[in-house]
């Protein structure tokens, strides 16, 4: 592998990643995908809200994109990028098992992880029984109890926005503490309930959420539980190219602009290592955007090149 050297290397293979590197084996282009096999959804058995695809595990839909990608001549390794470099007019990835990747251009796709909050019993039930996005999950438990493990000030939107699919919300203040003022004259004018004081643990039975046991001894039943975890975007290429950043209210991310394409010349990003609200649906549609701007640039690259090979050499001066 160190003696080729590809158009584009992809960092990240799962569904703004492989779409970037479909469009990209379309136009010929020769594309290498590094993928360390973690997609952020790889908890959940269903996606849902994808056109064409609706409630297809997320496993399928990245096999045959592999698949895809693979029949246009594009090649995909599993390995994790420890290191990511300028080299020359391109990019050397360097992967865990030594391995060296050149490129003229680079596309990170890593994605994030999700921070859960410390509570016994929620990791284990996280992608089953445990979301955090309504839309993903919120019609499967439709009029189903549904419970807010509060974690920040957006908790309390989401629980108004649950109240959508179920007229059964108990919001879970755990150490958030309880809303006040007008916050809780439109949870009470909607009856959303609130739990006040800490939560204990996650109670499942025959592997289903059952509730949350309170501290104090309580048991909340409960069919189904939303929180919005921590987000932490996997942009350490990106943090080693010294990509510009911007702060927002859910955390730092490295700043791009409508085609992806970060503060660093011949590296682009999509998905959710650059967008928080990114679904499967936006991250397909984010990695086709910048595989289109990122063959626009080779094509530049390219005529440069060749008008450069046929311009004549300026004549010497006597």
């Amino acid at each position: 592998m160190n003696e080729i050297s590809w158009d584009v290397a992809v960092i990240g293979g799962a569904s703004a990643g492989l779409s970037a590197a479909l469009m990209l084996g379309r136009a010929r282009r020769r594309v290498i995908v590094i993928d360390a096999a973690a997609p952020r959804n790889r908890f959940a058995a269903h996606m849902h809200g994808l056109l064409g695809h609706d409630g297809r595990p997320p496993a399928d839909l990245l096999a045959d994109g592999r698949r895809e990608v693979e029949s246009y001549g594009g090649r995909i390794i599993t390995a994790t990028a420890t290191r990511t470099r300028r080299d020359g007019d391109g990019f050397a990835v360097e992967t865990a098992d030594g391995e060296v990747v050149r490129a003229r251009k680079l596309l990170v796709t890593t994605g994030a992880r999700d921070e859960l909050p410390d509570l016994d019993g929620l990791a284990e039930r996280w992608g089953r029984g445990v979301a955090v996005c309504p839309y993903c999950d919120g019609y499967e438990v439709r009029d189903q109890r549904i419970g807010i493990l509060a974690t920040g000030p957006g908790s309390e939107f989401q629980a108004q926005l649950l109240r959508q699919w179920s007229p059964s919300i108990s919001y879970l203040a755990d150490a958030v503490g309880g809303p006040g003022g007008e916050t809780r004259d439109a949870f009470d004018a909607r009856g959303i309930h609130v739990e006040e004081g800490p939560v204990r643990r996650v109670v499942s039975r025959n592997d289903r959420i059952a509730g949350v046991e309170m501290a104090d001894g309580r048991l909340i039943e409960l069919d189904a539980i939303f929180t919005i975890p921590r987000l932490v975007p996997r942009d350490e290429p990106l943090r080693q190219l010294g990509a510009e950043r911007t702060e927002h209210p859910w955390g730092s991310f490295v700043t791009v602009d409508e085609n992806g394409q970060t503060s660093v010349d011949g590296v682009w990003a999509a998905g959710n290592v650059v967008n928080a609200m990114a679904n499967v649906a936006v991250s397909i549609g984010a990695g086709a955007v910048a595989a289109g701007a990122i063959n626009h640039a080779l094509v530049l690259d390219d005529v440069r090149r060749a008008v450069s090979a046929v311009a004549p050499a300026p004549a010497e001066s006597e």
